[in-house]
């Protein structure tokens, strides 16, 4: 989650464990000052396994659209975990249903294969907006 926690104005407070199955993951949540980001309403709960201090359960909200705090909570299980040049990583993203803080059914996954990382830094043109795109 490195872009979402590179704002200044950050706010981290734990927060009660979340329990799924029969496993309880202690949370720190992520909340922002108003104007940081593009959407500073957002919040993120990043739940973790105690014996490893691997994260393991992303909780977030999406404001984006409304701009206003969002009770809607959404989950993502973050499993098999891999070294890639000596960077820990998930293998896997596994989006699930939920009611509240209950977790339900997983909905969708997403697998990361044939991940490369680079200590070589990129030109700033890789980011650069193309000429013909247009900003809304």
């Amino acid at each position: 989650m490195p872009y979402i926690l590179a704002d200044d104005g950050i706010t981290y407070t734990n927060v009660e464990p979340l329990k799924v199955d029969s496993k309880t993951y202690p949370g720190i949540k992520i909340s922002y000052a108003a104007e940081v980001g593009e959407s500073p309403e957002d919040e993120y709960i990043m739940y973790y396994d105690a014996e490893t201090n691997k994260m393991t359960w992303l909780g977030y909200t999406v404001t984006y659209f409304t701009k206003e705090k969002s009770k809607d909570w959404h989950f993502i299980k973050y499993t098999n975990w891999q070294m890639v040049n000596e960077m820990l990583l998930p293998k896997t993203l596994e989006w699930y249903n939920a009611d509240g803080f209950i977790i339900g059914d997983k909905r969708n996954d997403l697998l990361f294969t044939d991940v490369i990382l680079s200590k070589n830094k990129l030109e700033d043109t890789v980011f650069a907006k193309p000429e013909a795109a247009v900003s809304k």
